[in-house]
């Protein structure tokens, strides 16, 4: 986090205790910190930064990765906060900046492979309803980390994120096609794990 504070300025945050009693809302620090408070940056950092790493190791699957991209999106998030408009909540529009930040930093790595087709997928697709639906948050988490980083992408987007496959494929630069096959395999290796825990 000390690259993160470094290139914000914002190496002089300390504990503020004289900051006003009741919280404020995510909405209102990004109001302020339009004009320029760094105590409102500190405070909105503090507020999000548990949320958006929980979202960067749901993709990155390590932690490196995802304090890397988590330090990435408030950058990111600090320089086009005047792009915020009101339209939304803040929390989400912060949300969908993590989120881009862990695509970017997966295709910069070509962690994604996602050159399959469809017709590479074999017999994937089944109709039998899978028991990932079933699972507890925690262990389900730590199974989507072990995913291999294409699976767990699409798996992400669609699953946790509510992306449709032709969202996916724009973000992605892929076909639907390989978005539903992706899918699909994060699926069964999931159904495959919690099997082997049985």
């Amino acid at each position: 986090m000390k690259r993160f504070l470094g290139k914000l300025h914002l190496i002089t945050w300390a504990r503020d205790d004289s900051s006003p009693a009741g919280p404020l809302s995510p909405e209102q620090l990004a109001a302020a910190c339009r004009e320029g408070d760094s105590k409102a940056q500190k405070r909105l950092f503090d507020l999000l930064s548990p949320r958006m790493m929980a979202v960067c190791l749901r993709y990155m699957g390590n932690r490196e990765d995802a304090e890397d991209v988590l330090q990435e999106g408030f950058i990111t998030l600090f320089t086009k906060i005047d792009s915020y408009q009101g339209a939304g909540s803040f929390e989400g529009w912060a949300r969908r900046i993590f989120v881009n930040t862990a695509l970017m930093h997966l295709r910069r790595t070509d962690a994604l492979g996602l050159s399959d087709d469809i017709d590479q997928a074999g017999n994937l697709f089944t109709q039998e309803p899978t028991p990932v639906q079933k699972m507890g948050y925690s262990d389900l988490m730590r199974m989507i980390s072990s995913l291999p980083a294409d699976a767990r992408t699409v798996f992400n987007m669609y699953v946790v994120e509510g992306y449709s496959h032709k969202e996916i494929a724009k973000e992605l630069g892929c076909t639907e096609a390989t978005s539903r096959s992706k899918l699909q395999r994060a699926r069964l290796r999931l159904q495959e794990m919690m099997k082997g825990q049985a």
